[in-house]
């Protein structure tokens, strides 16, 4: 098992640091706090879980947080909401590894994260929850007949993880989505927002919080089939999609290695005619 060493974040739960991919779990500002204003909150799960049933698929289930959230925001609401949620996870110690650090949720939330952890599974009357583990890429396509209410999509940054952020995979992640459905992801890069418009998808902004770094223009997307209910790009956005940073990534064949992906995106990035990111940035004044 990986040996995994939690690491503390400005609101007092913990993280793990990825050796492999480079990168931290969630935000140091606060690993929690990012599970509900990132992807809960975002996706106006309050309002959703006023309904009789609730489907949510978690991509890159992790330390398990998302999900975490999301049931006690279900559960506050709606005791009796009958949720079914899946969980795609490439590292199986991920999860084993959180099990000691979950003591800032409920009760109920803990056995259900323990269990998936151990299991890979849960049930009781009202919760159904399977974790599948291996690449996303194959294992979402198990579920060509789940439609989700809401998908939180949490991989490493696309620099780090470009496999999981091309246009095929969006794909099929889209046909996973309900037609009222929202997804929800931290991104904000351009060429994310432009994989999920050629997956069929339209987006929106999460707007900025009242705590965020300097840099920062927006805490995410989100994506829907429908815009009415999104948060409307600034104009800085949609110009930002207009610039070779909006070249998306691509995996025809899904079996890509991570430096097949970024290869093949910097030399489209490369031959484009597009405006340049570096322009964009001066014109909007962006560090």
């Amino acid at each position: 098992m990986s040996d995994w060493i939690p690491q503390l974040t400005q609101d007092g739960s913990y993280t793990f640091f990825s050796e492999e991919f480079g990168e931290a779990f969630h935000s140091y500002q606060g690993a929690k706090t990012e599970a509900f204003q990132k992807f809960s909150d975002a996706i106006d799960l309050q309002q959703k879980a006023q309904h009789f049933e609730i489907k949510l698929l978690d991509v890159c289930y992790g330390l398990g947080y998302n999900t975490a959230a999301a049931i006690e925001v279900i559960r506050k609401i709606n005791p009796t909401c009958n949720i079914e949620i899946y969980g795609l996870e490439l590292d199986p110690t991920v999860p084993i590894g959180a099990a000691p650090l979950l003591q800032h949720w409920s009760s109920n939330v803990q056995k259900v994260l323990e269990s998936l952890a151990k299991q890979h599974s849960y049930q009781d009357n009202y919760l159904k929850a399977q974790l599948l583990i291996g690449d996303a890429r194959q294992t979402i396509q198990q579920l060509n007949h789940f439609q989700a209410d809401a998908i939180f999509f949490d991989p490493f940054s696309p620099r780090r993880c470009p496999q999981l952020w091309t246009v095929e995979f969006f794909k099929l992640v889209a046909q996973c989505l309900a037609p009222d459905g929202k997804l929800a992801t931290y991104s904000r890069s351009a060429s994310v927002r432009t994989a999920l418009i050629e997956a069929g998808l339209q987006i929106g902004t999460i707007p900025l919080g009242e705590l965020h770094l300097p840099h920062e223009w927006a805490q995410g997307t989100i994506a829907a089939w429908n815009a009415e209910t999104l948060h409307p790009l600034s104009q800085m956005e949609q110009e930002h999609l207009n610039t070779r940073a909006a070249i998306p990534y691509r995996d025809r064949t899904l079996s890509d290695a991570a430096e097949e992906i970024l290869e093949r995106h910097e030399q489209e990035q490369r031959s484009s005619t597009v405006e340049s990111t570096s322009s964009w940035r001066r014109r909007w004044n962006i560090k």
